[in-house]
Parts: C-alpha cells; sequence; structure tokens
C-alpha cells in the first residue's frame, strides 16, 4: 500500500490527450465518430509496422509526405489563429487553435495521395486489368467515404466548424498532390541509388518501384522459394 506522502500530488495531473476524444454521453453516433477520430492514430501505427517489417523506399516517402503534412498544419494553424467553435465543450485539446483541422488534413491527405498511387503509381498488367480496375475502384470509394466520414465527426463532436474542416481537407489535398509529384520526379529516380547505399544495405531497405504488382510478387517467389525448400527437404528425408 502506498505511503500517504505518495498519494498526494505536488502538481495538477493532466491526461495524455493524443488519444483523448469526447462524445455525448449516450450518443451513439457520437461515440461511433469518435472512434472513427482516432483512425489517423491507427494509420500512423499502420505505416510504422509496414516500414519496421517492408522496409521499402516508397512507403517511408509515404509516411514523410504525411509527417511533414502534419508539420505544415501546426503552421497553419499558429498563422490564423483561429479558435474553435465550442472552446468549452471539451476539457482537454492539444491545441486552442482549429483552423485548419489537422484531423481533416491528415486524412484527405492519405486519401488523395493513395488515390494517386493507386491511378498513377500502380502499373497495369494487361492480363486482370478489369479486375484490377475494379478493386480500385472499391478502394478508393471506401477511401473516400473514411474521409468523409472522419471529417464530419469533427464537426458533429464539436471540435471544428464546417469551415476549417473543408479548408482542412484542401490544405491536404494540395499537400498530397505536391508530394506525390515531388516522390515521382524527383525521389522515385534516385531510390535505386539509396537503396544501393550501405546503411540501406545495412537495414535491408529496399525498393519496389519497378515490380508491377508487389504483393503476387512476393506471393509467387514466397511459394515458389517454400516448394524449392520442402522438395530439398524430401530429398534429404529419402
Amino acid at each position: 500500500m502506498a505511503a500517504v506522502d505518495e498519494c498526494t500530488a505536488t502538481a495538477p495531473w493532466r491526461s495524455v490527450s493524443l488519444t483523448h476524444v469526447e462524445y455525448p454521453t449516450g450518443d451513439f453516433t457520437g461515440q461511433l465518430l469518435a472512434y472513427s477520430s482516432l483512425l489517423p492514430v491507427f494509420i500512423l501505427v499502420g505505416f510504422v509496422t509496414l516500414i519496421v517489417f517492408k522496409r521499402e523506399l516508397h512507403t517511408i516517402s509515404f509516411f514523410g509526405g504525411l509527417v511533414l503534412n502534419e508539420g505544415v498544419n501546426w503552421l497553419l494553424k499558429n498563422i490564423f489563429r483561429e479558435p474553435r467553435p465550442c472552446r468549452g465543450a471539451h476539457a482537454t485539446l492539444t491545441t486552442e487553435y482549429g483552423m485548419p483541422s489537422s484531423h481533416s488534413q491528415f486524412i484527405w491527405f492519405f486519401f488523395m495521395y493513395s488515390f494517386l498511387f493507386l491511378y498513377f503509381r500502380m502499373h497495369q498488367t494487361n492480363n486482370a486489368r478489369c479486375l484490377e480496375l475494379l478493386w480500385r475502384h472499391i478502394l478508393s470509394t471506401c477511401l473516400l467515404s473514411v474521409s468523409a466520414f472522419v471529417s464530419y465527426s469533427r464537426v458533429y463532436l464539436l471540435y471544428h466548424s464546417w469551415s476549417q474542416v473543408i479548408n482542412g481537407g484542401v490544405a491536404g489535398s494540395i499537400m498530397a498532390v505536391a508530394w506525390f509529384i515531388f516522390t515521382q520526379e524527383l525521389l522515385t529516380p534516385l531510390f535505386p541509388k539509396i537503396a544501393a547505399w550501405p546503411i540501406s544495405e545495412f537495414f535491408l531497405i529496399r525498393d519496389t518501384s519497378l515490380i508491377p504488382n508487389i504483393l503476387w510478387f512476393e506471393y509467387t517467389v514466397t511459394r515458389a522459394e517454400a516448394r524449392n525448400r520442402q522438395r530439398k527437404l524430401g530429398t534429404k528425408l529419402q
């Protein structure tokens, strides 16, 4: 049991507000929208996981664009200094400024860059063109719906006004287009050289820019290697 002196706080306690999202008690829609507001955090965790296990240069570049986009959002907020619509509605806020919405700017950067990647970056294969286009349309529609859902949640939960959310979406989309062009025109030609650096080879960083379908490529290579090893193992056991 803790001593009395240890339980006496010398300073007021604060919560870690990174994932602190409030919604009206008993409001199921608000609760659902509050959880949707956590999607940017899940996306960032997913990127870190991909980078650690895949170590692919374009994924690292995509993540770098997201981080840069967050930096631009912080800069814009401190330039405009527009307060949130209902400053007294929430007890815990990371910033007092709301223009533009960081959630909206983040999710629309993610959507726009993913859209450009799907339709302009991924190589077409003639033998499955219709099927590939179909799943790209479906995935783009899902991402668009999620982006709209997250943006609406910020207005519904009184964290931002419509103008702050819309401007955040516009800023994120512009940033995504600019970063995509920068990656395609300037960074991608350098990826083979970067992948050949000794430090890149040490950390197993790779460039898959010229592989049309990395998922299919990894599947076929892994399956062929597994069969080859199984065949060798069977030969040794005979």
